[in-house]
């Protein structure tokens, strides 16, 4: 059974502000895996654009489970083993444990995106940021869990009317009956 009679207050409070900026790396990570590994002509070919490209022309595709746990493990060592070298135990694995719970709220809100209509007025914003991505301009917005680093390295643009090609409409977006966007999208999406 763990010790934990050496926790202090400062110790807790260490590692609350340490998974805070774990979920914050995350967030900068996102943005700059998306914007190079994804996007930027001297990473092509790699693994991330490669299945960020079929993401782009498929629109529901998404990489296979496996892939993205493989990544996330290699993550956590990398991240993980240093981390808790040089922070100690609590501190260290706060950190990485922030880290990695905000990658899972990433991919947890990015496949909502394309599959639910949103429930809160920020994840609508949040999502209709990522679509402006992809069907507006794929050189800005590469956020999904945050505008704030588009903001910083101004790659940031406010979303317009969104149009989606109809062979990448998400479900939630199109009235089964009509093909039309549904109503309450209409102010914010077009099908071309």
């Amino acid at each position: 059974m763990a010790d934990f009679s050496a926790v202090t207050l400062w110790g807790v409070l260490s590692a609350g502000v340490a998974f805070a900026v774990g979920a914050g790396l995350w967030t900068f990570a996102e943005y700059n895996i998306h914007r190079f590994l994804g996007h930027h002509p001297r990473f092509r070919g790699n693994i991330f654009e490669k299945e960020h490209t079929r993401h782009h022309s498929v629109g529901n595709y998404f990489a296979p489970a496996i892939k993205k746990a493989g990544a996330a493990i290699l993550a956590a060592i990398l991240l993980g083993g240093p981390s808790v070298w040089l922070l100690g135990a609590l501190v260290g694995g706060a950190f990485t444990l922030g880290f990695a719970l905000m990658y899972l709220t990433y991919e947890g809100l990015h496949w909502l995106d394309h599959v639910h209509p949103g429930w809160t007025p920020r994840m609508r914003r949040l999502r209709r940021h990522h679509f402006w991505h992809h069907f507006g301009s794929p050189k800005l917005n590469h956020g999904v869990t945050t505008t704030f680093w588009d903001r910083v390295y101004g790659t940031y643009a406010e979303p317009g009317v969104i149009r989606v090609p109809k062979k990448l409409a998400m479900r939630w977006l199109v009235d089964d009956r009509t093909g039309a966007v549904r109503t309450e999208h209409a102010a914010h999406y077009r099908l071309q």
